[in-house]
């Protein structure tokens, strides 16, 4: 199985993953929902969630993110 589904941690803070999690819009980080309410904040997500987007238009759907290119 992936480290995605099992892993216990978030990625950024080390905090725990049991209230959920998803993958961050920069790079590959496993977040919790506290992080990835941090990383929705940043003056650049949007740029990240188009990027995604395009990506998935393309067929990519294991895009690795702005910063994970």
């Amino acid at each position: 199985m992936d480290k995605f589904f099992t892993q216990t941690n978030c990625d950024r803070c080390g905090g725990t993953l049991k209230a959920g999690r998803i993958m961050s819009m920069y790079n590959t980080d496993c977040l919790c929902m506290t992080c990835k309410d941090k990383e929705s904040k940043r003056v650049d997500y949007d740029e990240a969630v188009k990027a995604d987007h395009e990506e998935i238009k393309k067929g990519n759907y294991n895009f690795k993110g702005i910063k994970g290119q």
